[in-house]
């Protein structure tokens, strides 16, 4: 980049080449400074009121290493036996879920996977798993990479993203400075959504840095960047207002959730906006996702909490939202249409992650107990995000393929992926 600035055509003077060393030079000790900032510092900043945009073309691909391309996911999972314990709801019925699911289980400070059954198949960190000085707090978000082989973790009151290989179960990679918010290179403040991409870039929300980014996996800095730092309102591609979530959709766009106003917009990459919409009848819009043919569905993070599904000019199409009793929502934060139709969602505040038939608005499937927190196998603490294992990970079902489509389902309003 530095010698393009300088003119990378120009003749090679003995001078001109005195010139461009000096800036290299002064270049490496300016990223080194924005990499690197402090040890002590409490709190960085970018220049308030600023917007980048990057080209796509410019981001550097590269994906996590494989270990055995051709192994499937699941056998990076604890096997099960036949008296090996299911810890679910009376009532459950485990044929809803089409395989396990990653729960960022926040107040637990862990990840824990969970097969249709309700049995424990993978749980981190362990004794030993973290290195010495690492440390692993409050999980805001988790979702599988498309292979299936990491989970990238958000965790957003600690102002890092995190990438764990299942299989290993060692971080291997890390933006951000844990409990130290800011927005200069490697720094991130209350991060929302990381996802890493097919092409092995990470996308996330950047909630109180007022902008979405992407970053290289394996980089400490962003390589596009949509928002001003310092500037939270709804006014996209320029502003927007404390996203809270950033998802790829199927035609290669990506759905942005913000939470000031309770908008949703369609943007793509050069920074086009296709549409905005206000969904005024909820108060707190949480990690929007599309999932059919104009057919969006959001959360409201709220007590009561609701679910539904709407289109791309905020006309509602279905909605959940039981005001009292057992099956009340408190404080949901994400929700995914599996491929039956059925709605799979972490209900945060009632520490479980259900599942919902929206033909009858009934739950039909649960993973903790309602109300109650815990730590022991069939409890959880404030879930705040939930995955399938590939192949029906949120990565791997919704992003741009030829090989796949997402379609309405017409009955309920509900969202059916077909393959």
């Amino acid at each position: 980049m530095a010698s393009a600035a300088l003119g990378a055509g120009e003749k090679k003077t003995y001078r001109h080449r005195r010139r461009v060393a000096l800036a290299a030079v002064v270049a490496v000790v300016l990223v080194a400074i924005g990499l690197y900032p402090s040890s002590g510092a409490r709190h960085t900043t970018g220049a308030i009121g600023t917007s980048t945009r990057y080209l796509p073309q410019q981001m550097p691909k590269r994906l996590p290493p494989a270990d055995n391309p051709g192994r499937p996911p699941s056998s990076y999972l604890s096997p099960t036996s036949a008296g090996m314990p299911g810890y679910l709801a009376a009532g459950s019925d485990p044929s809803v879920l089409p395989g396990p699911i990653v729960i960022a289980d926040k107040l637990n400070n862990r990840l824990v996977i969970v097969d249709p059954q309700g049995r424990v198949r993978w749980t981190w960190p362990g004794p030993g798993d973290l290195a010495p000085g690492q440390t692993f707090k409050i999980p805001d978000d988790a979702f599988f990479s498309p292979d299936g082989r990491y989970v990238i973790a958000t965790q957003e009151d600690d102002f890092a993203i995190t990438v764990i290989d299942v299989a290993t179960r060692r971080i291997v990679w890390r933006y951000g400075h844990p409990g130290v918010s800011g927005s200069a290179p490697n720094y991130l403040w209350n991060p929302d959504d990381a996802m890493i991409l097919r092409d092995g870039t990470v996308m996330s929300a950047d909630i109180k840095n007022c902008r979405l980014i992407v970053i290289p996996y394996g980089a400490y800095a962003p390589t596009w960047q949509e928002g001003r730092i310092g500037s939270c309102t709804h006014d996209p591609p320029q502003r927007y207002g404390s996203p809270n979530g950033v998802f790829p959709m199927p035609n290669g766009h990506f759905l942005v959730t913000e939470i000031n106003g309770s908008w949703v917009d369609e943007i793509d990459t050069t920074g086009k906006v296709y549409w905005s919409t206000r969904l005024p009848s909820v108060a707190y819009p949480s990690d929007s996702s599309a999932v059919g043919t104009d057919r969006y569905l959001t959360v409201d993070y709220s007590s009561p909490g609701q679910v539904l599904t709407f289109n791309h000019a905020g006309q509602v199409i279905w909605r959940y939202d039981v005001a009292s009793g057992p099956a009340e929502l408190d404080h949901p934060s994400l929700a995914m249409a599996l491929p039956n139709g059925d709605i799979l969602l972490n209900d945060d505040y009632n520490h479980r992650v259900i599942v919902i038939d929206p033909r009858t608005s009934r739950i039909v499937w649960q993973y903790g107990h309602t109300g109650v927190s815990g730590s022991a196998p069939g409890f959880l603490d404030n879930p705040d995000g939930v995955d399938l294992l590939p192949p029906y990970s949120y990565a791997d079902r919704y992003q741009s393929t030829a090989a796949r489509s997402v379609t309405a389902a017409s009955d309920g309003g509900a969202a059916v992926a077909s393959r």
